[in-house]
């Protein structure tokens, strides 16, 4: 077994379960202080989370076991996020690969379950919430794979690791064109994903805008707390992929202590800068209609496409 990328897989874990919610609490921080506001502090997404594990969920009478397993099974796949992608280290285990494919169909599972939570409540709110939510899934779905797969083209693998690895060894194709189409298209179609603007504003309860907030409206208590720390862990993880295919630079290629410690406060920087650079964006961004978001999702589709083409032609 290889035992050093065991030992990364297990520190990008511990990591990112503590980083999610300090991601969390930094982003709605300094957003709030750019609005004139307080703010609870960086530490209230842990304080929130603590309590909700400590009280029993209340689920509807005729609520099926998927209001059970549905959370859990989001917060086992983001946990699998964070082992595969390359985040503290490039090291990646034998028996898992780090592949483009298997990582989307990772991120698939948890979108699916908590769809699925959504729809188990049989309300009005669940299943809209739901259905929005897997119409935007099949459209970032496309631009996630196109968007790596232009930068897997250099590199000549589909392997994250590896990507980011012949990017930190060749420096030059950081700032090429196809990389700079590449990185914008991944990064809205990860907005997407995790529920950002100007796709969907966390921080809402409005019916007529809100995607996820609407699908844990039946959750409560540890169930609630699993869906929460689910979608914080996907959103530092995804932060974390963009933050080493910009600056590859801090990643672990080769195994030791030292390294490790570099790779894990290196991740933690990038994390939390790209934190703030999306909580300063968000504040000067209005949410987009829902008819509107296909229009956005597909100009980054062709951004994607665009750096596939590119890319094609430069090798």
């Amino acid at each position: 077994m290889n035992w050093p990328a065991v030992v990364i897989a297990l520190v990008q874990v511990v990591l990112f379960i503590v980083i999610s919610p300090l991601l969390v609490g930094l982003i709605r921080q300094v957003r709030a202080r750019i609005e004139g506001r307080r703010g609870a502090g960086i530490l209230q997404p842990w304080r929130d989370l603590r309590k909700l594990l400590g009280k029993d969920p209340v689920r509807a009478a005729d609520s099926s076991w998927m209001l059970r397993v549905g959370p859990v099974a989001l917060v086992v796949s983001s946990l699998l996020l964070c082992v595969l992608l390359p985040l503290v280290g490039t090291l990646s285990l034998d028996f898992l690969p780090s592949d483009l494919f298997v990582i989307v169909s990772v991120m698939l599972i948890g979108v699916v379950a908590l769809a699925l939570v959504g729809l188990d409540g049989g309300t009005a709110f669940g299943g809209m919430g739901s259905s929005r939510h897997m119409t935007v899934a099949a459209l970032v779905e496309p631009t996630l794979l196109l968007s790596v797969y232009a930068l897997s083209i250099p590199a000549g693998t589909s392997t994250l690791s590896l990507i980011v690895g012949a990017r930190l060894d060749t420096p030059g194709v950081i700032i090429s064109p196809v990389s700079v189409l590449a990185l914008v298209a991944l990064s809205i179609a990860i907005m997407a994903e995790t529920g950002r603007l100007p796709i969907d504003n966390p921080g809402t309860h409005l019916e007529v805008t809100m995607l996820h907030e609407a699908m844990t409206l039946e959750a409560s208590g540890r169930d609630l707390a699993w869906l929460e720390l689910g979608s914080w862990l996907k959103l530092a993880a995804l932060l974390g992929l963009v933050g080493n295919l910009a600056f590859p630079w801090g990643v672990v290629t080769e195994f030791s202590v030292l390294g490790v410690l570099i790779g894990a406060v290196a991740i933690t920087v990038k994390v939390l800068l790209l934190g703030v650079l999306l909580s300063v964006g968000e504040v000067f961004l209005a949410k987009v209609r829902l008819f509107q978001v296909p229009e956005l999702l597909a100009g980054s589709f062709a951004l994607a496409f665009l750096a596939v083409t590119a890319s094609y032609l430069v090798a």
